[in-house]
């Protein structure tokens, strides 16, 4: 949770923002009981992103499962997997799309380990780290970006896991 006056303050600063957007979801319960109308200054992605902070997204694993899609669907929805707290989500105006959760967790969280250069988007240079899933999480209903499945995981242009469908 920020104060109102340092809801700018890391674009200012050139802080990165790194944040675990599965909290959000996780714990807005408790930020309504305990922190009452301040919790609006908790996990201000579109506040932090709009100032032009830096975002770089993780899982906060073994704290939170590792699984990148359940963070994307709660910066995207600001919902939990049964929909509470409804279809606007927890403090909607901080939602993020879809591009900028997954910028988030890819390019930023590559800038954050200073490997840019490397890793963090598809481009010629880069190492080939990607993985291949069962949907587009771009297109699909935002509610589905949690249940996304991963059926291929490359590195370095090497096939590390298949699932046995693609084979």
């Amino acid at each position: 949770m920020l104060h109102p006056d340092d809801l700018t303050r890391a674009a200012k600063l050139g802080v990165i923002a790194s944040l675990q957007p599965i909290h959000a979801t996780s714990d807005m319960l408790m930020v309504d009981r305990y922190w009452g109308g301040r919790g609006k200054y908790a996990y201000t992605f579109r506040t932090q992103l709009e100032a032009g902070a830096r975002l770089a997204f993780g899982s906060d694993a073994p704290v939170e499962d590792f699984n990148p899609f359940w963070g994307i669907h709660a910066a995207v929805t600001r919902r939990r997997a049964d929909g509470s707290p409804g279809p606007e989500g927890w403090y909607p105006d901080q939602r993020l799309s879809v591009m900028e959760a997954v910028r988030a967790y890819t390019h930023g969280a590559a800038y954050a380990g200073y490997a840019e250069n490397d890793l963090g988007s598809l481009t010629p240079g880069k190492l080939a780290d990607l993985v291949v899933i069962d949907r587009d999480p771009f297109t699909c209903d935002p509610m589905e970006i949690k249940d996304t499945r991963t059926l291929g995981t490359m590195i370095g242009g090497e096939w590390k896991w298949r699932a046995p469908e693609l084979d």
